[in-house]
């Protein structure tokens, strides 16, 4: 082989591997572009704060459950009482619009070992209760019970929607330190330095409900007691979600 066709292979092998590494350049370069932009130097870190608050709201149901020989008889024996149950709330100092009807119903009670024979009628009425007048919970169980009631749900405490408003400021503050905090311990350990913030949400806590159990009807009126109600506490919680810009 020639000299001048050994120097022509060496430059055709040298324009080779040139075209090779462009083509290599362009082809990692490309598949840098493809990288979704919102994955690209940014870290996402979620924070929690909480409050231990006395509820505000109470829910209580109310009823009473009669029989009688005939619907009718149970319906209007069912309707005295809770006529007088209910005049007896308002009295206590409860409003129209703390008192629903949750449950209305008149149904025939069968024999036992004949179920086609109907030996009475049954007449159901209650009302839902919701009130922010938590001092006056025990007198009103104490009251429908002395006022003909025999039917009285579990009561629950909750946090009402304008509480959690006043401490929405609060929380939202205490949830973004505490993802702030956290990112700027994992950004020191990381080398990186946070730059901005690209993204960020919040989530409200669901809340806890707080239920007891009710004294059995008549049982506190038979032994001269008051029926005693504490609210206990609730848990009201914030959390976020934040995404920042990191170099």
């Amino acid at each position: 082989m020639t000299a001048d066709s050994s120097d022509k292979k060496s430059n055709y092998i040298t324009i080779a591997l040139a075209i090779a590494v462009v083509l290599l350049a362009a082809t990692l370069y490309a598949s840098s572009q493809d990288m979704p932009a919102d994955t690209v130097n940014t870290m996402q870190m979620n924070g929690y704060a909480e409050k231990q608050v006395v509820p505000d709201t109470a829910t209580i149901s109310i009823g009473a459950v009669v029989q009688a020989p005939t619907a009718k008889e149970a319906s209007e024996e069912n309707a005295a009482i809770m006529s007088a149950v209910i005049e007896e709330l308002k009295d206590i100092g409860l409003e129209d619009s703390e008192l629903q009807t949750s449950y209305v119903s008149v149904s025939p009670v069968y024999d036992h070992e004949d179920r086609r024979t109907i030996v009475a009628y049954s007449a159901s009425n209650s009302v839902r209760i919701t009130t922010k007048q938590l001092e006056i919970i025990g007198p009103i169980i104490d009251g429908s019970t002395a006022s003909g009631a025999n039917q009285i749900g579990s009561i629950s405490f909750s946090v009402s929607d304008e509480m959690r408003k006043d401490l929405r400021e609060e929380l939202i503050e205490g949830a973004a330190n505490d993802a702030t905090s956290k990112a700027q311990t994992l950004a020191s350990n990381l080398d990186v330095t946070i730059v901005g913030v690209k993204t960020s949400s919040i989530s409200d806590g669901t809340g806890q409900r707080i239920y007891y159990d009710v004294v059995e009807p008549g049982e506190a009126a038979d032994k001269g007691i008051r029926t005693p109600v504490q609210p206990g506490e609730s848990t009201v919680s914030m959390s976020v979600q934040v995404t920042y810009i990191i170099r």
